[in-house]
């Protein structure tokens, strides 16, 4: 294929209208140049011309394996045709542009890169012609000494030094960009090798015209002043090589994150899961123990199961309360066993999410630290795993705890509404233990729907307290408690919402009812752990009937919290005052109600001649007391049967 000369390509109508390239915005030569470009179809050793018209231009020595490799992509009349038309192009920034346009798309199944290398080859040509016999000396070699005489040597001048270097080193960071855009990286991971993209058309431009322009001053048929060219190719490559920079940065970001999502789907235990999610290469990370409120190493939960509490900075006040009330009640009896799980064998971690860490968030960070009884990550830069944390735990903002064991696995993809709604009783919080719970209680709001109570289960941070009794008295009193409290001030000010439910005060007719459906299930039989469970709250509610005054239950959404003998859950409400702040300490009003009704339990019973059936007594069978003048139900003492009326010294003992 032969390239037209400008010239004679150009009519005298036509030349009023090709386009001054320093009048083009760069979008409009984007948008010009972009047209040009079909397909990378024909093929260019890039690399092998790349270091050959490198040591032409530089004058610099190649590599010996690339020394005596003569045959290569493109043909020397590809870049011989190019370099004719470069001579051949008429004096005038006009004709540049045409010249550019018309080797741009003589190059159009060329990739970017090689567009503008194989110009800079054919360039080189010429150029390196000039250099080669300005720095010969061969004074005895005649053909030498002719051709030196017949390039006027003497008279020439290397006009284009600092552009040469300029257009080699754009070239060698435009391969870079192919190079790196070659290994399919996403470009939601590297969007800035598509940002690149856009710049890569005008610089190539911008290069192809500079180079023509320094080949028409390099012949003496025009007298171009470079620094122009210069500059408009400098403009174009610092945008482009922002772009690159930012490519590679996002580049090693994403091999990073790469590396840690493999080792992260198989790591060897916790602390290398932990290291992968918040500790970058080869640095510590800060881990602040709050129980003693210094800092520790992260080996310190090695065979540990790890509560990864993970949130941002902001509304997490009520998260925290949380965490610390389950901190204290792991730490009660810590080697106790429940389920084969050890509670000493958990241990929660904070991992703080904050994109940009400024002086506000580092204070922000400090007081909610200075609040919590655990683990947090002490680290005031985006964490190397936030990426991972996101995809692997699906967190976007809201806070979450995923529950990991020893060997990096998880246990849970997230217990924190588990831990809102059962607290410690989840334990060790997997999602099947909060089945078991649902299970554990189901059956008794089935009861209240059959029975007709009109009892409407809920959810959340609802408490509702169920009572009744024989004694007409202590109801009353106890609906006075309940109001109280509801109108104390430290329940108005948080969102505690308590209700209350008089068991036949509408209706008389749903006592008996409700009862026949407790009833009704003790005598089922027993099929698994949950039904045994549910055995024993049955015998206890049962029990608590007998009471004589009364009984009540506490509820909180879908758990039943505390099932309690009528006077001492009374006095528990009237001593409001004296356990108030607890609620704040604790996981809720449900936790602190029941710490405080345990005292009140023991304080009352410990006075009376005959033990009280506590919450959850496992009651094997109910016996009335052979006293003719009783005829209460007994409780179950060993093998003995005891009665459970308070007021007689002489308990029927069988």
């Amino acid at each position: 294929m032969a390239l037209s000369n400008g010239a004679d390509a150009t009519s005298k109508q036509q030349k009023p209208q090709l386009p001054n390239p320093f009048d083009l915005t760069d979008s409009e030569i984007l948008e010009k140049v972009y047209v040009t470009h079909l397909h990378d179809d024909d093929k260019c050793d890039v690399d092998v011309l790349f270091d050959v018209v490198s040591s032409v231009v530089h004058k610099t020595r190649l590599t010996e394996s690339k020394a005596y490799q003569t045959v290569f992509q493109p043909e020397f009349r590809t870049m011989k045709l190019i370099s004719c038309q470069m001579i051949t192009t008429p004096r005038g920034e006009r004709y540049v542009h045409q010249a550019t346009m018309c080797i741009l798309h003589h190059l159009r199944n060329y990739s970017w890169d090689a567009k503008a290398l194989v110009t800079l080859a054919a360039f080189a040509l010429e150029y390196g012609n000039l250099l080669h016999l300005s720095d010969v000396a061969t004074p005895d070699n005649l053909l030498t000494n002719s051709l030196k005489q017949l390039n006027q040597i003497q008279t020439r001048k290397d006009p284009a030094t600092i552009l040469v270097a300029l257009v080699t080193k754009v070239l060698h960071d435009i391969q870079e960009w192919t190079r790196l855009s070659s290994f399919g990286y996403d470009i939601l991971d590297v969007p800035s090798l598509s940002d690149a993209l856009h710049e890569v058309p005008v610089v190539v431009y911008w290069i192809i015209s500079s180079l023509i322009a320094a080949t028409g001053n390099l012949v003496g048929v025009s007298d171009y002043v470079l620094s122009h060219f210069v500059e408009r190719l400098s403009s174009a490559a610092a945008r482009f090589q922002d772009h690159l920079k930012l490519s590679r940065e996002q580049k090693g970001y994403a091999d990073e994150y790469y590396k840690r999502k493999k080792a992260f789907s198989n790591p060897k235990d916790i602390v290398e899961l932990l290291r992968l999610l918040i500790q970058h290469n080869g640095s510590k990370v800060q881990i602040y123990d709050g129980s003693i409120k210094t800092t520790t190493v992260i080996e310190v939960f090695d065979q540990k199961y790890v509560l990864l509490f993970i949130s941002s900075l902001d509304k997490i006040e009520d998260e925290i309360s949380l965490l610390n009330s389950l901190y204290d009640r792991l730490q009660e009896n810590p080697s106790e066993i429940i389920k084969n799980y050890k509670k000493e064998d958990f241990k929660i971690l904070w991992i703080p999410i904050v994109t940009f860490w400024d002086d506000k968030q580092r204070l922000k960070f400090n007081a909610l630290k200075d609040t919590i009884k655990w683990y947090a990550v002490e680290f005031f830069t985006e964490l190397p795993g936030t990426d991972l944390i996101k995809e692997k735990f699906s967190y976007r903002g809201k806070p979450i705890i995923p529950v990991l064991t020893p060997l990096g696995d998880t246990l849970n993809e997230d217990a924190m509404d588990l831990i809102f709604q059962w607290g410690i009783d989840a334990f060790p919080f997997r999602k099947s233990d909060g089945i078991d719970l649902t299970l554990k209680w189901k059956w008794f709001w089935d009861a209240t729907k059959k029975a007709n109570l009109g009892i409407q289960q809920v959810t959340g941070d609802r408490y509702i307290f169920i009572y009744g009794g024989a004694d007409k008295k202590w109801i009353q009193d106890f609906a006075v408690a309940v109001e109280k409290t509801k109108g104390h001030a430290a329940i108005l000010n948080t969102d505690t919402i308590i209700d209350q439910y008089e068991l036949g005060k509408d209706d008389p007719r749903v006592v008996p009812r409700f009862w026949i459906e407790i009833e009704r299930k003790r005598l089922k039989k027993h099929k698994d752990a949950v039904d045994c469970e549910i055995q024993k709250i049955v015998r206890t509610l049962l029990c608590l009937k007998q009471d004589q005054q009364g009984w009540a239950i506490l509820t909180k959404g879908s758990n039943v919290r505390v099932l309690g003998h009528g006077e001492p859950m009374r006095q528990t409400l009237v001593e409001f005052d004296a356990w108030k702040d607890k609620v704040f300490q604790k996981e809720g009003f449900d936790v602190a109600f029941d710490e405080y009704y345990k005292i009140k339990l023991n304080e009352i019973y410990a006075r009376q001649q005959c033990a009280i059936v506590k919450n959850n007594a496992d009651v094997l069978v109910t016996i009335t007391c052979p006293n003719p003048t009783c005829g209460r139900v007994m409780e179950v003492t060993s093998v003995n049967y005891k009665c459970c009326h308070r007021d007689a010294p002489n308990s029927g003992n069988i």
